[in-house]
């Protein structure tokens, strides 16, 4: 892959862009999982090394474009970061147009990305607006890869240098060996409420795997093929697009179901017995021993997404013992993404029996997909473009 990476070209003392992944989740303003940050770290810690001036982009939630929302603001993680790198100056401004003269050795970060109009349209103004603040844009949020947007796409073609940083590229190569060549069985669990945000990736894993495990509103939409889902999320127009997909592959769909009647009681019953006024929270206890039993058996898991409501702790059962056993299988090469992937990963603290992490949700879907994104085609053609580097 012929892009420019950090690690490999001169940056001592530059001033530098780095788009990063900061969207962490929040809770009344406070930071409820700091993965992402934690992730981000290495790459602003080589820019400080080398005395660089660094500008920091990265969006949070998704706010009204155009719009300040105060629970959007990137504020709280510049506080976290302020804690975590205590001998650095780290200014914030609440706008791109910022009067903030930084030194070396010193950090700006920039307010949410998605406050700026024209960020999701990928606008030629901002994008030139974000190249003009640097030497070097340095694109390492691969959660955001995507996405052609303004701060990860746009920026690149206006930018004299546009390299990867050192997670994106840890992110694309171990995601390509982990897929070139999987060991067998493959088997892929993906969980989530959208069918249709992972419809093509659902049939592209499906060809690669010897089983794919449904859970969430994905399993939801394969069990109203034939079944009433009651009050439960689900996708009626992709009800015959999830039959043929079915018919075609070797897809498990939780036989019992953990619900919350109208009384709002939880029980478990059997996945096609789910009555008008009830609603599938989890996977049930029959489901759970079957999968296990499948992921024993896996050499390669790729996994995205939890099996249903593991927010609220009587909805978590499902999801807590697929994570585990994930985990405890010894003999298979794990990879696990997604922001609810990373929590749950963070809840059950299995960090360490995982073998690849990936930091995307989206991208990390997208790539295994198509084997490319948008930020890897804007890097390559910053390349050309650039030849006396």
């Amino acid at each position: 892959m012929i892009i420019n990476e950090m690690t490999k070209i001169n940056i001592k003392k530059k001033k530098i862009l780095i788009r990063l992944d900061l969207n962490v989740p929040m809770k009344k303003n406070k930071i409820t999982s700091d993965a992402r940050i934690i992730y981000s770290l290495p790459t602003i810690k080589l820019a400080l090394k080398n005395h660089c001036k660094i500008i920091i982009l990265s969006h949070l939630g998704r706010p009204v474009e155009g719009k300040y929302q105060k629970k959007y603001s990137l504020f709280p993680i510049v506080k976290y970061l302020r804690k975590k790198l205590n001998n650095t100056t780290i200014h914030f401004s609440n706008t791109i147009d910022n009067t903030i003269q930084i030194k070396h050795g010193e950090i700006l970060i920039l307010e949410n990305v998605r406050f700026n109009k024209g960020e999701k349209t990928n606008s030629k103004k901002l994008s030139q607006k974000y190249a003009s603040l640097c030497d070097i844009f340095v694109m390492d949020a691969f959660g955001t890869s995507h996405r052609m947007e303004a701060s990860t796409y746009g920026v690149g073609f206006f930018s004299k240098i546009a390299c990867a940083g050192p997670l994106f590229m840890s992110e694309i190569k171990s995601l390509t060996q982990a897929i070139k060549k999987p060991k067998k069985p493959v088997v892929t669990i993906l969980g989530g409420a959208k069918i249709s945000t992972k419809f093509n990736i659902l049939k592209t894993l499906s060809k690669i795997s010897d089983t794919v495990i449904v859970g969430g509103g994905i399993a939801n939409t394969f069990l109203a093929i034939k079944n009433s889902v009651g009050n439960s999320i689900f996708e009626k127009k992709f009800i015959k697009s999830a039959k043929k997909l079915k018919e075609k592959y070797n897809i498990f769909i939780p036989e019992d179901s953990k619900i919350k009647n109208e009384n709002n009681e939880c029980i478990i019953k059997n996945s096609c017995s789910i009555l008008k006024n009830e609603e599938i929270m989890d996977i049930g206890e029959k489901s759970i021993i079957k999968i296990k039993k499948i992921i024993k058996n896996a050499k390669t898991i790729i996994w995205n997404g939890p099996m249903g409501v593991f927010e609220l702790k009587k909805f978590r059962s499902g999801t807590e013992k697929i994570a585990y056993a994930i985990a405890n299988n010894k003999n298979a090469f794990s990879i696990a993404g997604g922001g609810d992937t990373l929590a749950v990963i963070e809840m059950f603290n299995i960090k360490n029996k995982i073998s690849y992490i990936s930091t995307g949700g989206g991208a990390f879907l997208e790539f295994i997909e198509k084997k490319d994104l948008p930020a890897i085609k804007m890097l390559k053609k910053n390349v050309l473009s650039n030849n006396n580097i």
